[in-house]
């Protein structure tokens, strides 16, 4: 029997979006008195300053004391831990987007503003369907609908996933030609970016582990010959379930890794859906492999139903003590319990900011990305 779709991200959408040079003493002291003023008045700028464009190209931000990409710079993995510019484990915590086809318009500047300054969050995945309306159906549009959102993500000082959101088929070869094109575009656009992460097929399904492997390490090459330095992040079997939900396990990927570096391996779960079973796959597939969870949310698999916000949290715990960066499913007002907006909030453009718009997944999920340390389950 075909098992039921593994997230939210895989379900049926029913709300269509309509559309040096030498200088003397003197001249030294008065630049670095000039530097010094220059810097206590930015630090007392509000957090809607304007920003400056192309943040991530050495461009500096100066509306925010410390973001997410200045704190941390490029980002690297090291063993099975992410790790800033300094060879440091890092914890990112952030949201996804909903598709684009459908949400777009609750990605604005005020939106992510929100998300920045607001929720303080460190990571935008920018999810971009491949099927279902998405990619394939105008592949121009998407792609520079993709490079709008790093570019207002990256501005604000965060880190971006650019997500290539396929789905159904499950095979991530099926659109190997679509990938190659869109990876080939986005990577040579955000090249001179220190903050872009590639996420290379978000949930594969009913496929081998071997034919995962194999798309992923035909993708990843045309990355790298734009972009060499950025990790790569590689969905795995059983809508990145790491097997789980066909009835395998983490092992197929310990025993039978991605020949590719600076790469991790992605893993989905909605806690109502996904219990136990999961939870320990994810703790034992940490201390093997390098691990980002790209997505979950604290509803069922539909991403939708009752909040599980115990089991949420037990895996919210886990991903802190093995500073496992994670995202959750997603920054939009759809009707279901796992959109964080309250519907028509993206049409009135806000409020963003605060809790007055948000449903209780959001204000759950808000406060654990502003305050981490403050939540911990037992």
């Amino acid at each position: 029997m075909t098992p039921a779709p593994h997230t939210a991200s895989a379900c049926p959408k029913t709300k269509p979006t309509p559309p040096p040079t030498r200088r003397s003493r003197p001249t030294l002291l008065l630049a670095a008195l000039a530097g010094a003023l220059f810097v206590l008045l930015n630090a007392a700028l509000p957090a809607t300053a304007a920003r400056p464009t192309g943040y991530g190209a050495q461009v500096p931000i100066t509306h925010r004391a410390a973001t997410p990409v200045d704190a941390n710079g490029r980002l690297q993995v090291c063993g099975t831990r992410l790790c800033n510019q300094y060879g440091a484990p890092v914890q990112l915590r952030g949201m996804s987007t909903h598709g684009t086809q459908w949400y777009a318009q609750c990605l604005t500047d005020a939106s992510l503003d929100a998300l920045a300054h607001d929720w303080r969050a460190d990571v935008l995945r920018v999810s971009t369907y491949v099927q279902e309306g998405g990619y394939e159906t105008d592949p121009a549009h998407f792609t520079a609908l993709a490079d709008r959102l790093v570019r207002q993500a990256s501005d604000r000082g965060l880190y971006v996933i650019v997500d290539w959101h396929m789905l159904d088929p499950g095979d991530p070869m099926t659109n190997l030609d679509r990938a190659t094109r869109f990876f080939t575009d986005i990577a040579s656009r955000h090249k001179d970016r220190v903050n872009v992460l590639y996420e290379i097929a978000n949930e594969p399904s009913g496929v081998s582990w071997s034919r995962v492997k194999e798309y992923a390490e035909r993708i990843i090459p045309v990355i790298r010959a734009a972009d060499p330095d950025a990790p790569v992040l590689v969905g795995t079997r059983a809508w990145s379930s790491f097997g789980v939900s066909e009835g395998a396990d983490e092992s197929e990927v310990v025993n039978d890794p991605v020949d590719a570096s600076n790469i991790m391996y992605t893993f989905h779960f909605y806690a109502a859906s996904h219990r136990d079973e999961y939870l320990a796959a994810l703790t034992r597939a940490a201390d093997r492999i390098p691990v980002f969870v790209t997505e979950f949310g604290t509803q069922n698999y539909a991403g939708e139903g009752a909040d599980d916000f115990a089991m949420s949290q037990r895996y919210l715990d886990l991903m802190a003590r093995k500073k496992i960066s994670w995202v959750n499913w997603n920054y939009s007002d759809d009707h279901r319990s796992g959109a964080v907006f309250t519907p028509g909030t993206c049409a009135a453009d806000g409020p963003w900011t605060g809790t007055g718009s948000l449903k209780p997944a959001g204000v759950w999920i808000r406060d654990r990305i502003r305050t981490p340390d403050a939540f911990h389950s037992g």
